[in-house]
């Protein structure tokens, strides 16, 4: 038998057999690997006691004793070391190894800029809440504005986020019920803690959700909620027809029937006189889409939307 790491065993403990008993011990120690113990020394007997000196030898005086040794100084104890120049900052609060991150607060209006300069939107830590319906590009315009803009932002998917379920998900082409009620709205708040905390350490997101305006404490005073006044929110509506189509290209629980698209692109068209900004993408692809979405975002921060 071998040890895991490669090592034979040691042999057993007790006495060996001897050649002619039967057995022959013939147990080698394996080339670097575990050595058998050696057997113990015996004792070194004692040195025997010195001689005592004869009393009274002829021709041997008395000697006086060694003279007398100061005994050895102490080393001089070691200077207080010198403070260093740069002192590690205490742990506080929340904190990812000697980083510090703020926590995150509700996302404020953004402040407009001074004078009559114009908003530099490509610059500016926003956070975009883009509306629309199954099918109208939202996840893909969301991800190529977030990855075009030239400071840090991130792209958080309300149907990413809610899916993270995965035992005793609630789907709701399954039918609407209280659990995936209950699910909708747990992703919602997620979803906006996250942007919260993104905003707060300097990264602008955009966040992408079907709201239905006849629903506004659900839909957008839920996000105002969570988020904050400061959420700029743009409603993405193509055309019918083009809605149909790119669904009909999805897969998974993501295709709605046609019927469900139809009705759900009817409910968003209540936008429209909402006084939200809108943009129709029927005859624009992705990099188009996402330059309109550059424009509406600069005038929302020059005079953000009433909602």
């Amino acid at each position: 038998m071998q040890y895991a790491v490669g090592a034979p065993l040691p042999p057993p403990r007790g006495p060996l057999h001897t050649p002619g008993a039967g057995m022959t011990a013939n147990w080698t120690p394996h080339p670097g690997g575990h050595r058998p113990p050696a057997a113990p020394h015996a004792p070194a007997a004692p040195p025997p006691p010195p001689n005592p000196p004869a009393p009274g030898a002829p021709g041997q005086g008395w000697h006086a004793p060694a003279p007398h040794q100061a005994p050895p100084t102490a080393p001089p104890p070691n200077p207080p070391a010198a403070p260093h120049p740069n002192p590690p900052a205490p742990h506080s609060g929340d904190v990812t190894g000697h980083v510090q991150l703020p926590p995150g607060a509700p996302v404020p209006l953004p402040s407009p800029p001074p004078g009559n300069a114009a908003p530099d939107a490509a610059h500016a830590a926003v956070a975009v809440l883009l509306i629309g319906p199954a099918g109208a590009g939202k996840t893909s315009v969301a991800r190529h504005w977030a990855d075009s803009r030239r400071v840090p932002t991130a792209h958080i998917s309300l149907d990413d986020v809610r899916e993270w379920v995965r035992s005793g998900f609630a789907d709701p082409q399954s039918g609407w019920n209280d659990n995936s009620e209950a699910q909708y709205r747990l992703a919602r708040r997620t979803c906006g803690f996250a942007a919260r905390n993104f905003l707060a350490n300097g990264i602008s997101c955009i966040l992408d959700d079907a709201v239905f305006p006849d629903r506004p404490v659900v839909g957008l005073g839920g996000w105002k909620r969570h988020v904050g006044p400061g959420l700029l929110p743009i409603v993405l509506l193509p055309g019918l027809e083009v809605v149909l189509e790119r669904n009909a290209r999805r897969t998974g629980n993501r295709r709605l029937s046609d019927e469900e698209v139809a009705r759900i692109h009817g409910r968003m068209a209540g936008w429209y006189g909402s006084g939200l900004p809108i943009i129709d993408n029927s005859q624009h692809d992705v990099a188009t889409t996402v330059r309109a979405l550059d424009e509406v975002v600069a005038r929302s921060l020059a005079s953000p939307p009433s909602w």
